[in-house]
């Protein structure tokens, strides 16, 4: 059985956290975020610190404490420090631009594949094939980035396409007779 609902959660002193009925609202320097909290899971804040409960009654609620728990570490974390995720683009003719709030990628298809990014995330393309990808959701910025991932999956014989930043593709040998 875990143990991570029972662990406090730190809370700094710029950051904002309110429960009205089920209803959990975090807000700090780099925004606010909103959660709901299921039934039979209590938090408590005091002295910085939130606490996270659950009877002991069912396996779901203790579940749920864990999951409770985790949103709202990764909420605090957002509006503090933000998520940022790296992908990398590679193949000849493979492209990123950003024009406003919507990304522009050219990725060996017959036509330009356009992203409009959700509110609360940024976008930054630093020499066309690398897009950064912030935000203060976790949970928002992971799906846009694997959204533009799935845009074009690294095949394995060259390796082109679109991938995380440090993520490894297994390659595949080519024909026998091809150098």
């Amino acid at each position: 059985m875990s143990r991570i609902g029972r662990k406090p959660v730190p809370v700094p002193d710029k950051v904002k956290v309110e429960l009205i009925g089920r209803q959990m609202h975090v807000e700090g320097p780099l925004g606010k975020l909103d959660a709901i909290i299921p039934e039979g899971v209590t938090v408590q804040i005091d002295k910085g610190i939130a606490h996270v409960g659950a009877p002991p009654i069912t396996r779901a609620s203790r579940g749920y404490q864990g999951m409770v728990r985790a949103l709202l570490s990764n909420m605090v974390k957002g509006v503090t420090k933000g998520y940022e995720k790296t992908l990398e683009i590679s193949g000849v003719g493979y492209r990123a631009e950003l024009a406003g709030d919507t990304l522009n990628f050219q990725l060996g298809y017959t036509h330009p594949i356009q992203l409009k990014l959700p509110p609360q995330t940024k976008a930054k393309v630093e020499k066309q094939t690398i897009v950064t990808i912030s935000g203060v959701d976790k949970q928002v910025v992971g799906e846009v980035a694997s959204k533009i991932r799935h845009f074009k999956n690294p095949e394995p014989y060259k390796g082109k396409g679109v991938k995380y930043a440090g993520e490894i593709i297994r390659r595949k040998v080519g024909k026998a007779g091809a150098k």
